[in-house]
């Protein structure tokens, strides 16, 4: 969208605005204002702890503690479902460390958005910034608040269900309160993100211990005939590495903040393989656990598999158990909309979202427009739209685009083989990985041709969308009046300015 300044700071550091007057939010007189040297911008606020906690929190969702059956379902044993989980975390780390070197090299906020547009231009960038803002976003947030809702009333209602209407309300507030978090301060954010993640590493020891202890104890009856050949379904497995990869997914959410990261060179690297390796240990130690409590027959007839596993083994404790999940879904919820807002702040800085997106709240240095645009569309789909059937149509769209990313880091490799690299991996770790991606998009069209063949149509289009909003420089008088009036209104009412460089 054409750039039409709103506000530029003046020499003195008072930010003037384009209606020909000084910023009233920046006058002596409001008790409020922040110091005319202090610039807006966002700061350098994620340390490699805080980095860590980003990554192991959205990664670490519901899944591992309510169904990690399907792996088990399609690889057709015990020892063969160890196996995925191992070899989707490997190859996890593969696109996470492949992320590393992009992250490192390309200095931007913005994840996925930013690479893409740097390698392959701004075409195949909007259209994934299209498909991620109409659809996948938000009703991929609203999957995660729906488990958040039902977990959290879960103990009120024992052993009642819980009504669906409940469900919605409580998770309406989930991701209210997450956008409130986020819109106020990026430090409590952080902080509040560190607490969740240890919250969730508390959740899986309490289900690791006891287990391993079980298993010590003698208890390896179901670790028996493990690597049964005869049940081994070698066409499943592709789908079983589909459900991991799915569950480990989440490693790439650091890259959206790499202008908030302290020394990204340093700690962006780090952050990734401590934060993969944690994980892979923790999800293959949980499912050993559940392997040792449970056999193959009662994970896969179990709804809930942590919570099953907490009746078998702690009895009354297992009320503790949602309550965990909740905590787990509401660290992913948080994780998830810090990320995602900084992509929609980089797109607009790139024009191709409306400019008050790319603006900072005065007071907070929070991306205040950016972090609260998700919130009605995530509302009008989780109260009238078919969730799950948006996920299954999107999610082979976020495979492709993910290894068109890392396609984009071997294309750039020859085509600016002088671009500073302090980090860089041996290149067979982005074929590998891009290689896995597209065979899951190939998967994905085999196995579901028509939810396939719908999210590609809703992402095509994203072409004209990209014509009319950007590639056209002449637009009706009217469309630029209202767009500047809409903008500058935002601009007042959310009390925002662009930032200050």
């Amino acid at each position: 969208m054409p750039r039409r300044t709103v506000s530029v700071p003046n020499p003195n550091g008072d930010a003037t605005s384009n209606f020909g007057e000084k910023d009233p939010l920046n006058s002596n007189g409001d008790p409020h204002t922040r110091a005319p040297e202090e610039k807006v911008e966002l700061r350098k606020k994620v340390t490699l702890l805080r980095g860590i906690s980003i990554i192991i929190g959205t990664i670490i969702g519901a899944g591992i503690f309510i169904s990690p059956k399907g792996i088990l379902k399609n690889s057709g044993s015990v020892g063969m479902s160890l196996v995925v989980w191992i070899a989707c975390g490997i190859l996890s780390l593969f696109g996470a460390l492949s992320y590393a070197e992009l992250g490192t090299c390309i200095k931007k906020s913005g994840g996925h958005y930013t690479y893409i547009l740097e390698a392959f231009g701004p075409q195949v960038a909007f259209m994934r910034l299209w498909v991620d803002m109409i659809a996948i976003r938000p009703a991929g947030l609203a999957v995660i608040a729906l488990a958040f809702g039902r977990y959290i009333l879960e103990p009120i209602f024992m052993p009642c269900g819980v009504p669906e209407i409940a469900i919605k309300l409580a998770t309406t507030i989930g991701i209210t309160m997450v956008m409130y978090l986020n819109s106020m301060s990026v430090s409590w954010t952080a902080r509040i993100q560190i607490f969740l993640t240890f919250s969730k590493l508390l959740a899986i020891a309490i289900i690791i211990v006891p287990g391993l202890y079980q298993l010590f104890k003698g208890e390896t009856k179901n670790f028996e005939n493990a690597f049964e050949v005869n049940t081994v379904d070698l066409t499943g497995l592709p789908l079983a590495f589909y459900s991991g990869m799915y569950a480990y997914a989440g490693w790439f959410y650091l890259n959206f903040v790499t202008e908030e990261v302290e020394n990204p060179e340093r700690t962006m690297p780090l952050a990734i393989c401590i934060s993969m390796v944690i994980v892979m240990i923790c999800y293959t130690m949980t499912n050993v656990a559940y392997y040792t409590v449970m056999s193959a027959e009662e994970l896969l007839a179990s709804d809930a598999v942590a919570v099953t596993f907490a009746e078998k083994l702690m009895g009354n404790f297992s009320v503790a158990v949602p309550v965990f999940v909740a905590l787990s879904c509401f660290g992913s919820m948080n994780g998830c909309l810090f990320a995602i807002s900084r992509m929609f702040y980089v797109a607009s800085r790139e024009g191709q979202l409306p400019e008050v997106l790319s603006m900072i709240h005065i007071r907070r240095h929070t991306p205040l427009p950016a972090v609260i645009v998700l919130y009605p569309i995530t509302l009008l789909i989780l109260f009238l739209g078919d969730i799950y059937s948006l996920l299954n149509f999107m999610s082979f769209l976020r495979w492709f685009f993910i290894g068109v990313a890392v396609v984009g880091l071997i294309y750039l490799r020859y085509t600016r083989p002088d671009m500073p690299r302090p980090f860089k991996v041996p290149i067979f770790i982005p074929a590998v990985f891009s290689f896995t991606c597209f065979f899951m998009v190939f998967l994905s069209l085999y196995s579901d041709p028509i939810n396939t063949g719908i999210g590609f149509a809703i992402s095509l289009t994203g072409i004209p969308a990209y014509f009319i909003f950007i590639h056209f420089e002449r637009k009706p008088k009217w469309f630029q009046k209202l767009s500047d009036s809409v903008n500058r209104s935002l601009q007042i009412i959310l009390e925002v300015v662009p930032t200050e460089h």
